[in-house]
């Protein structure tokens, strides 16, 4: 397989290229999952943090909380360590999607390195 370069000089492309070009793709593509997954936490986190002042200006002592599709009566500091222990997840999740999303930045940022060197116009991999 021949890829022609904007030079008119020709580059073959091997398979290893192919494979460096493959996994670029892929990285590229779990990257735009990343940034959804990371919005929805985000989300997610200050929906919570929400929850949790809204429950600071009750005076209820008893407070609906939901569970599943299901509104149960619970007490108020039950809620509360409910809801700290749901932040404390959803912002562990949270850093661990943005330490992935940093090494698929830094894994992509090598091949890019390794294919514009070999390629170098003749291949686009930017986003429009």
């Amino acid at each position: 397989m021949q890829q022609s370069g904007s030079s008119g000089s020709e580059v073959e492309v091997t398979w290893e290229d192919q494979q460096n070009i493959n996994k670029f793709g892929r990285l590229n593509n779990r990257l735009h999952d990343l940034d959804d997954e990371i919005k929805i936490a985000k989300e997610t986190n200050e929906s919570l943090e929400d929850a949790s002042n809204e429950l600071i200006l009750t005076d209820e002592e008893i407070v609906r909380f939901q569970i599943g599709e299901v509104f149960a009566h619970v007490p108020k500091e039950e809620v509360e360590s409910r809801i700290e222990e749901m932040k404390e997840v959803t912002s562990k999740n949270l850093e661990k999607l943005e330490e992935e999303k940093e090494s698929i930045v830094a894994q992509m940022a090598e091949l890019k390195k390794i294919l514009y060197g070999k390629f170098k116009d003749s291949i686009n991999l930017e986003e429009d």
